[in-house]
């Protein structure tokens, strides 16, 4: 009999970077960092209410130096204003990324972000549910075990 040889197991973002990289570079991104590091590029007060949506490169003109790219902000309704106050300090933060003067302009978009909000947590069954549940339990004589039967009865039937 022989012996197995070792795993080759590579991890998922390894086998799907192409992909993902494929994907940030038809929306003008030369790199998907500036969309996952969003949060540390623009600082946590922006990046809550905003989002890079893609980047515009203008047409280059032969014999002129390249011109400064536009990037395009997903923001939330009435916090666009507000962004568009501090954009000089976003595109400082974004071009202090790139290492060079890449961004130089923001155009932003009003409309809802793309992450998915966080899902609320459960609340505990009413007492009434726990009581009527219990009542159908009567067989268990454990008590403790017969009280987390029926919270776990009502929490179901709730939902």
């Amino acid at each position: 009999m022989s012996k197995p040889g070792p795993l080759s197991a590579k991890p998922l973002s390894t086998l799907l970077g192409d992909v993902f990289s494929d994907a940030y570079a038809r929306q003008g991104f030369a790199s998907r960092e500036l969309v996952t590091r969003w949060a540390e590029i623009a600082g946590p007060e922006i990046a809550a209410h905003s989002e890079p949506m893609k980047i515009q490169w203008p047409r280059p003109v032969d014999g002129q130096p390249r011109e400064p790219a536009t990037l395009v902000l997903r923001v939330e309704g009435p916090v666009a204003l507000e962004i568009q106050h501090t954009s000089d300090v976003i595109l400082q933060r974004v071009n202090r990324f790139f290492g060079w003067n890449a961004v130089g302009r923001l155009a932003l978009r009003q409309a809802p972000l793309s992450r998915k909000t966080l899902r609320r947590t459960a609340s505990s069954p009413s007492e009434t549910d726990v009581a009527r549940v219990a009542e159908t339990l009567s067989s268990i004589g454990d008590d403790d075990l017969r009280t987390t039967l029926a919270r776990l009865g009502a929490s179901i039937k709730r939902n």
